[in-house]
């Protein structure tokens, strides 16, 4: 069984730092794996735990996907600029910098596929100040921190990873729905999906992180992905609208690694549309989700701020996941 194979795996440290792995096949369960490890709530340890199907986990940057997913479901209900619009219109506190003719270019499509041109540095480990997210967090005012960075390119043109910009999508979704990011997600995400139980911590400005603060289980977490397969629709009611998932899923940008991106998702460097759509996380998060398979993989790892996190997921994939499709 592939729960076995992937047990073993884990036994002989061929996956370390894995914590739980849930891979659904044509709606079908083929593995369902948890483990005892250490973890950590946004940087704070919380020792060994026995994760299991309901273990609250950090999503890390997995909620910058559901902040794109959550911004197409404003966007329909007309709460939220269009995708056209200079971002900087949208934050009027700011006059000075609406002054500046580059920044004006830099248009909310262009936050949502992270290609605002501006600097900001996030290769830096996530426990350094230096790292622009840190820094944003650490600032008096995370958006005039995101906004303001020096220009460095033409915006739609190149791409950097940036926190700063999903920072900006929750406070436009919030400005516009005059809720909290938090509260409407469980209203028009998390309610329709019967997903109650999700922790999303807060900046200390009180402001729940968009970029990296939300955490859900890992069976929860599978059910994004089965909203995406079923075309953004759950008990045959529209959740978010098939254009926005189609929107998100094209690709803005080929990247060096051999991948592309959407607005907030990343997505295979094959295949039109993609042959799969993921959320990463620091760590090893990963909700990867793929329609020519039928496919969806979620995994919860412990290897935070390590620079080869990525190996364990892409291991579940490539050895595990994908082979038994092929099977099933």
């Amino acid at each position: 069984m592939l729960e076995q194979r992937l047990d073993a795996a884990f036994r002989a440290g061929e996956l370390p730092g894995l914590h739980s792995v849930l891979i659904i096949h044509r709606n079908r369960t083929l593995a369902e794996c948890h483990f005892e490890d250490a973890d950590e709530r946004w940087g704070q340890p919380l020792g060994v735990r026995a994760h299991g199907p309901d273990t609250l986990h950090d999503l890390r940057s997995v909620t910058k996907s559901i902040v794109g997913l959550l911004y197409g479901v404003a966007l329909a209900e007309g709460l939220v600029p269009g995708l056209d619009e200079p971002v900087i219109d949208h934050f009027p506190d700011y006059d000075d910098l609406a002054t500046d003719p580059v920044r004006r270019t830099i248009l909310v499509r262009h936050v949502l596929s992270m290609q605002m041109g501006t600097e900001w540095n996030e290769d830096l480990p996530y426990t350094s100040p230096a790292n622009s997210e840190i820094a944003m967090e650490m600032a008096a005012d995370r958006y005039r921190f995101a906004l303001d960075r020096p220009i460095t390119g033409t915006p739609g043109e190149t791409w950097t990873y940036n926190g700063g910009a999903t920072a900006l999508i929750g406070r436009l979704i919030a400005s516009g729905t005059g809720c909290s990011l938090d509260a409407y997600t469980a209203e028009k995400l998390f309610g329709p999906l019967d997903i109650e139980d999700f922790d999303w911590i807060k900046g200390s400005d009180g402001v729940a992180s968009a970029a990296s603060g939300l955490r859900l289980s890992i069976r929860d977490l599978s059910r994004i992905g089965r909203l995406i397969l079923q075309g953004g629709r759950w008990n045959d009611k529209e959740v978010v609208p098939a254009d926005w998932l189609e929107a998100l899923s094209t690709p803005r940008i080929d990247l060096a690694t051999g991948l592309r991106y959407g607005y907030f998702w990343w997505l295979a460097g094959r295949g039109n549309p993609p042959h799969w759509i993921a959320g990463f996380g620091n760590g090893g998060q990963r909700l990867t989700v793929s329609k020519p398979n039928d496919l969806i993989v979620a995994v919860f790892a412990g290897n935070y701020n390590d620079p080869e996190a990525w190996r364990v997921p892409v291991k579940i994939l490539t050895e595990f996941a994908f082979p038994a499709t092929s099977r099933s």
